[in-house]
């Protein structure tokens, strides 16, 4: 098999209303050293009438085969490519005339590099630019890589693709971050700073299913941790709480499905598998004899008094960190990182709080943050009105403008960064983004009754037959 610059591949099920524009914006590319594999997953609708009417292009080749999933197809695109580089194109997508030409030119200048992802397009269904979307620039300004590449339209040295072993086949979507944090741990990747791209954006988008996506990624994240004996810093939880009144309540006996958020808690992050000891501390006595009364027997849970002065409000809760690593039940256990864990969220699942360790590790990051990317616009009056912010309103969206909001109570901190700055959360800040029900927080009324709401939902969930 003679080998041609690049092998672009189509992946396409029931994306007859779009494909043809995908496979005519390769074909017409200023660059014409490819071939192209278009490969149907078991199309029903007429998918396959249009891809036949390419079938006589010698470019072309032409695979059907029936649903065997995007990462399956990756595979089978890697085995029978003969490109030097390999570049997948969703059916529904687009690329830029000089796409292939730009992307080749920035690999084949510098053999070190393996991979390249450039700036796109957002567009709607009638292909109408919504927004310019424009990453950082690796040369100059990334040195933490936790924001993969997007999955497709992304260029790779196929030497280096199969070096990794391709994509993982137990994965039905989430290709594009299993294959990049697997990949930047050997080689080198860099962004293209033109957008090259046409990302369509409609109801059929997978990329819209966000609870399918993050739970695809702790996946990943686990899986990658056991299969290259990633090393995950011995991690204390520590519970910081107030002696705060919630109407007639103790904020941490205020309850929830008949469980106080304390409790919910504690039974959160006993469920963890990394979190080596949960510390809970507070200067009320009452939180301490019902911590040591609840689980006088549980080895795991340790209650540590700390003074009126460290539990102030708009009081660094450094000094309470830094009590608590002292102290010596915890010292003993020489922990290399902790994680500060209000009771507030009562939601947060125990499966994110181990991925937010896994996270540290594989971005190898000095601190770490819970967040939700922020959509809203948000503005500050200028004295003559309302102005947005960073201009959100503005067509094009760079990376570097994203606006995250730090919620669902996650800050995670290697103990050796905060020794060196005193700060919980400085150096390398990484982030995990999670689901909405993990983010929501109780701070009113409002907020418990909803929380009521949300848990009479979930243990109806549960108690539904299957």
């Amino acid at each position: 098999m003679s080998e041609v610059g690049i092998t672009v591949y189509i992946t396409n099920y029931n994306y007859g209303k779009y494909i043809r524009k995908a496979v005519e914006s390769v074909l017409h590319q200023t660059m014409q050293d490819f071939e192209l594999l278009i490969i149907d997953d078991g199309s029903t609708d007429n998918s396959r009438s249009i891809i036949e009417s390419y079938s006589t292009y010698d470019k072309v080749k032409i695979i059907y085969q029936q649903n065997k999933g995007l990462n399956i197809t990756n595979n089978i695109a890697m085995r029978l490519a003969s490109g030097k580089y390999i570049m997948r194109l969703d059916a529904d997508d687009y690329l830029a005339p000089n796409a292939l030409q730009e992307m080749y030119a920035q690999l084949e200048a510098d053999p070190d590099l393996g991979l390249v992802f450039p700036n796109y397009f957002l567009v709607d269904a009638n292909e109408e630019r919504i927004a310019e979307v424009k990453r950082h620039n690796f040369d100059k300004e990334v040195t933490l890589l936790d924001q993969p590449a997007h999955g497709a339209c992304t260029m790779i040295r196929l030497e280096f693709l199969r070096a990794v072993g391709g994509y993982d086949e137990q994965y039905s979507c989430q290709d594009g971050y299993e294959l990049w944090i697997k990949f930047i741990s050997r080689f080198r990747v860099a962004n293209n700073s033109q957008s090259l791209f046409y990302y369509r954006q409609h109801g059929q988008n997978l990329t819209t299913n966000e609870n399918r996506i993050l739970d695809t990624r702790r996946k990943i994240n686990d899986n990658f941790i056991s299969k290259h004996d990633i090393f995950t810093p011995k991690t204390i939880g520590i519970i910081p709480v107030r002696n705060t009144k919630f109407y007639a309540n103790q904020l941490a006996f205020v309850k929830v499905g008949g469980e106080s958020l304390l409790e919910l808690k504690i039974k959160s992050l006993l469920e963890t598998e990394l979190l080596d000891r949960i510390v809970i501390t507070s200067e009320d006595e009452t939180i301490e004899n019902y911590v040591e009364e609840r689980y006088a027997n549980n080895e795991k849970v340790v209650f540590i008094a700390r003074t009126s002065d460290l539990a102030r409000y708009n009081v660094s809760l450094a000094g309470t960190v830094d009590l608590v690593l002292n102290h010596p039940t915890i010292s003993s256990r020489k922990p290399e990182a902790f994680m500060l864990l209000p009771i507030e969220y009562p939601f947060l699942k125990s499966e994110v709080i181990d991925d937010a360790i896994n996270s540290l590790s594989i971005f190898n990051a000095d601190s770490l943050i819970s967040v939700r990317i922020e959509r809203s616009t948000f503005y500050q009056h200028h004295g003559e009105g309302m102005v947005p912010i960073l201009n959100q309103e503005k067509f094009t969206r760079l990376e570097r403008e994203a606006l995250f909001k730090a919620i669902g109570g996650i800050t995670l901190c290697r103990v050796s960064a905060f020794e060196a700055n005193g700060k919980i959360v400085g150096g390398k800040v990484g982030h995990i983004t999670i689901d909405e029900e993990s983010a929501f927080g109780i701070f009113s009324d409002f907020d418990l009754k909803l929380a009521e709401l949300l848990h009479q939902n979930k243990r109806t969930a549960i108690s539904k037959p299957q």
